[in-house]
């Protein structure tokens, strides 16, 4: 190979070395055209530039964004998988389209699926959603519209998920996404800072109890339960307390655990008017559990 890309004689036609490493060589495919200036043959195409004299060419018609972009034409790609991961979220090269590491033990680098738009800073894409720090700027991200709470908590999209986890999950969140990590940082990042901590609090709260975490479920689906009657006193008053057994917490306890397993056989198989008139089963004992702890604390 001559040097800074001279041309390569010998049997057959010139040919033009090609400079992997120099920023004014991108090509993807063979030719048969010639560059305006010098008319060298253009080995590629689309060529940008002649490999000889260095000068740009015009674009080239009838040429695809994917052979421009130099990717696969698939919907997703996944072809990262496998190649070495660079420093810092740094960018991974090697065959087809340059893609971005992510780092799992980042406290920034928080994310569960793929997504194709942009950081809103630096304009790298986010590999992952919901992403809540770019992995290349490790700047905060806004919010995303429509992302469930369980995919935001990363937990099991179950009834009976690991409150343990979620209870983790949400620590881990919150030391990176509290607002007063960023009051040194722009006005921006202050504001997406307060509403990624304040979506976070919301799935939290929501999936934690399994009363909210049921009634969420449904909604997920387009169920809703309609808003009952509040207990009335003379319910609470039948129970004749401090003595009678229905008062106990025993007795509510084993009634919640009841109806935990009836709900979450009921959504597992997809019975969603089962898991709704249960649902309101568990909200009318919940209410009157707390009646009974209010009635409970007059005679303490």
């Amino acid at each position: 190979m001559g040097s800074r890309g001279a041309p390569v004689r010998g049997r057959g036609p010139t040919l033009h070395a090609h400079q992997s490493n120099s920023p004014r060589n991108f090509c993807t495919g063979p030719v048969g055209h010639n560059c305006w200036k010098c008319e060298q043959p253009l080995d590629t195409a689309p060529a940008f530039f002649c490999v000889s004299c260095k000068v740009v060419q015009p674009p080239e018609e009838g040429v695809s964004y994917f052979k421009i972009m130099a990717c696969s034409l698939h919907t997703e790609d996944t072809s990262w998988h496998g190649r070495s991961m660079g420093s810092r979220g740094a960018p991974v090269r090697g065959r087809g389209p340059t893609l971005h590491a992510h780092q799992s033990n980042s406290p920034r680098n928080f994310c569960t699926g793929p997504v194709g738009h942009n950081c809103w800073k630096c304009e790298q894409p986010l590999d992952t959603a919901p992403a809540f720090f770019c992995v290349s700027c490790k700047v905060v991200q806004p919010p995303e519209e429509g992302v469930s709470y369980f995919k935001i908590m990363a937990c099991d999209h179950t009834f009976t998920l690991d409150t343990h986890q979620l209870q983790k999950r949400y620590l881990q969140l919150q030391r990176s996404l509290h607002p007063d990590n960023f009051s040194q940082n722009s006005v921006r990042e202050q504001e997406y800072s307060e509403n990624q901590s304040a979506l976070v609090n919301k799935a939290y709260t929501t999936l934690l109890k399994p009363l909210s975490r049921g009634l969420y479920m449904l909604e997920l689906e387009g169920v809703r339960i309609e808003e009952g009657k509040k207990c009335r006193a003379a319910t609470i008053n039948r129970l004749h307390l401090p003595n009678s057994s229905n008062s106990s917490p025993l007795h509510f306890a084993g009634k919640l655990a009841d109806l935990t397993e009836r709900i979450d056989a009921a959504l597992r198989t997809g019975e969603l008017q089962t898991a709704r008139a249960l649902l309101a089963q568990m909200k009318y004992h919940a209410n009157i559990e707390e009646k009974v702890k209010e009635k409970l604390r007059e005679f303490m």
